[in-house]
């Protein structure tokens, strides 16, 4: 696959609530998004993945990938040590 090609990649799996706030997250760097099983991860979300968790995906730009993640894996290190002094 050619590095300067457009492919969509799942960079992000969450409730819609959280799918929400770290889209927004990426839309602030710039970065476009969208959603992959936003309805049906809505309504039925043990029917897209198991148990319902990681049932909404946001879908980035493989070239926007590694910045999106950065801002990611920087949500989900702030929600776990947040979590962690309740």
């Amino acid at each position: 696959m050619d590095n300067n090609e457009n492919n969509p990649v799942e960079v992000f799996a969450g409730t819609a609530w959280e799918v929400a706030f770290v889209q927004s997250l990426l839309a602030n760097a710039e970065i476009q998004t969208f959603l992959k099983d936003e309805i049906n991860g809505t309504m039925v979300p043990w029917v897209i993945a198991p148990g319902g968790a990681g049932s909404v995906k946001i879908i980035v730009s493989n070239l926007d990938y590694d910045k999106a993640k950065i801002i990611v894996d920087e949500y989900e290190r702030n929600k776990n040590s947040d979590n962690n002094t309740r």
